[in-house]
């Protein structure tokens, strides 16, 4: 295991600013700050070649560069952390705050900015506390508030809880919330970086990509560069759980299998199971099997198989699961999620929901199946009837964001993948993988509330 932003995580209380320093921080800073003007920082994050860790995976340094030459600019972390199966970026805030502040000075720095928010998922309540007081004691030392290390360099960062919606993960929607609106997308273009933040320019990104940047600033972007693949450079965390014997964040480089993660990691599929499914980059991307778990690691050949790595969320199922109760569960997050804003999102997803739960609870009939695709098809119209289910269906969509593509995607892979076993739902009027478990409809039905 190659471990780049999970150093810190075993150590005492490396969330207070002086173990912290202890261990190295605020090094990369008075670097920067000293003896590297804002574009040299800029270039050797482009040189390491970092994609952004939220889920996107866009080159940071190409990103940074679209800023244009309009002050005042803004930098945005986003902290919103919603995505089911992840949980890297709240143990990097509740166990190395610092990290991210670091990060988001040096990057604030590169970037000429002199306003930044972190905008964390209001359920991270030790997170956000512990990060507040990161913030606090950062000013305290100087790293914050003007003429910072004593250069001309100021800058102030807010700590924005958000209340917890899983659409403001989405940037433009994160932007309107930390507005005071509405957390809804918005259109693009524009683009965050041209007009983002009261129709300022604006860079958004992820915790784990800005907690990267003080160790790109230390050992510069080649070293960075070194680890992972030619088009997956350094190393990733990936939320590994479900139904394996060991779930937990695990860094790694890029390039490393499922296979690896999964058995090596996390030590098998609990119980002596076989594996049935493992949804590979959070609930919105496309189911992977058996066959499929020699993939690297790594956004392109992932891509290339027809998934997406995603928010690095690797969600194990055995083949005990249910894969219409998985669907089922997943729509349901999916549609309640909605901000509705889009009329296909808002009906599509509460009427994928509404099917699985008959088909879930007994009463499915035989043409459900094709609605669910027909429904599906509404919000992407390249959704095919069979085959099997790839990313490229999603694409294009007629929602103005991707979270009715998503709730699709959750909805159609399992469908394409084990028609059979909804076929099989409708046929005997209830779920073959409750029979002798003692779970009856009505309890089925009683979990739904």
């Amino acid at each position: 295991m190659t471990e780049v932003l999970l150093t810190r995580i075993s150590e005492p209380e490396a969330w207070r600013i002086d173990r912290y320093k202890e261990l190295g921080g605020y090094e990369a800073l008075a670097k920067a700050l000293k003896s590297m003007t804002p574009e040299e920082v800029a270039e050797e994050v482009k040189t390491s070649e970092i994609r952004g860790r939220g889920g996107a995976g866009f080159p940071t340094g190409v990103k940074w560069g679209f800023l244009p030459d309009v002050y005042p600019r803004y930098l945005v972390i986003n902290a919103d952390e919603g995505e089911p199966g992840t949980f890297k970026d709240r143990e990097l805030i509740e166990f190395d705050p610092h990290q991210l502040v670091e990060g988001t000075i040096i990057a604030a720095y590169a970037l000429k900015v002199n306003w930044s928010a972190i905008y964390i998922r209001g359920e991270m309540v030790l997170g956000a506390a512990r990060l507040e007081n990161a913030v606090r004691d950062a000013y305290g030392a100087g790293y914050l508030g003007k003429n910072i290390l004593g250069t001309e360099f100021d800058l102030d960062i807010v700590v924005h809880r958000g209340a917890g919606a899983y659409i403001c993960g989405e940037e433009t929607a994160l932007l309107s919330s930390l507005e005071g609106q509405r957390g809804e997308p918005r259109l693009k273009p524009p683009f965050p970086a041209v007009e983002g933040l009261y129709a300022k320019p604006t860079i958004v990104n992820n915790v784990e990509t800005i907690s990267a940047v003080p160790h790109i600033v230390n050992k510069g972007g080649a070293w960075y560069a070194s680890l992972g693949t030619e088009k997956s450079r350094g190393t990733k965390i990936f939320s590994l759980s479900g139904h394996v014997n060991r779930p937990g964040n695990y860094e790694v480089e890029l390039g490393t299998t499922f296979r690896s993660l999964i058995d090596d990691y996390g030590l098998g599929v609990r119980g002596g199971n076989k594996l049935k499914a493992v949804i590979p980059g959070g609930a919105s991307s496309v189911w992977f099997v058996e066959e499929d778990l020699d993939t690297p690691l790594d956004f392109d050949a992932i891509a290339a198989a027809g998934s997406m790595l995603g928010s690095g969320a690797v969600i194990v199922m055995d083949e005990t699961t249910c894969a219409v109760r998985a669907a089922a569960r997943l729509v349901k997050f999916f549609s309640h999620e909605s901000c509705g804003q889009c009329t296909p999102c808002r009906e599509g997803c509460a009427w994928m929901y509404k099917i699985l739960t008959r088909i879930e609870e007994g009463a499915g009939r035989s043409e459900d199946l094709d609605l669910l695709l027909s429904v599906g098809s509404g919000i992407t119209p390249a959704l095919k009837t069979e085959g099997r289910m790839a990313m490229s269906e999603v694409l294009p969509y007629t929602t103005i964001c991707v979270l009715g593509p998503s709730a699709v995607t959750a909805m159609a892979a399992p469908l394409r993948l084990f028609r059979e076993e909804f076929e099989e739902h409708i046929r005997l009027g209830a779920c073959p993988k409750a029979a002798g478990t003692g779970i009856t409809t009505q309890d089925r039905k009683a979990s739904r509330g």
